[in-house]
């Protein structure tokens, strides 16, 4: 299927008339802009404004990835994920974020780091990306937890995080990504 990007943009794009700021936060920035849709009605748009983020799916030779498990404040329990993070500031270095997220969280460092690519985990209402990558040549080392941070390690087969993200067992939308993307890279 192709597809006239540049066509479909200008036929389907929304024009912001007004623009609020509702809540600036440590993490997020919510603002209320109000739009003109394309066939000339006007609505409202709430959109969180987020840093950016960064995870990776760090793989050990034996073919186990480096899991993480900890409690998520807004479900309420503990949830099974890659390692990630989000950026110190909006230009800084993706992989070098990663490279440090990877070190502090989990003590590992990799010889080997591959883009996987970018997605947006929610974008009704958030333009966060979030940059995976795949690491490879893994070697341990010391957790360097920040202060506020609580989690504990798993090595976890690759082909059984797949089963589980196909049988709904992992709800982080970053993890199945990344999960099935290298999956597929390695031919798992």
């Amino acid at each position: 299927m192709h597809w006239d990007i540049d066509r479909e943009n200008k036929r389907l794009r929304e024009t912001k008339l007004s623009s609020e700021d509702i809540f600036d936060g440590v993490i997020l920035h919510v603002r209320r802009d109000r739009v003109a849709l394309p066939n000339g009605s006007l609505t409202v748009r709430e959109v969180i404004r987020h840093i950016g983020a960064v995870c990776v799916i760090p793989v050990l030779d034996n073919g186990d990835v480096i899991m993480e498990r900890q409690y998520r404040y807004p479900l309420d329990r503990v949830i099974l994920e890659i390692p990630a993070g989000k950026l110190d500031a909006p230009d800084e270095n993706r992989l070098s974020a990663i490279q440090r997220e990877l070190r502090e969280e989990t003590g590992y460092t990799a010889d080997s780091w591959t883009e996987i690519g970018d997605f947006h985990p929610a974008p009704a209402y958030s333009d966060e990306y979030i940059t995976m990558y795949l690491a490879r040549g893994l070697h341990k080392g010391a957790q360097d937890l920040d202060a506020d941070e609580f989690l504990d390690i798993y090595a976890v087969p690759l082909k059984d995080l797949v089963q589980d993200v196909m049988e709904g067992k992992i709800s982080d939308a970053k993890t199945q990504v990344a999960v099935l993307k290298a999956a597929r890279i390695l031919g798992i």
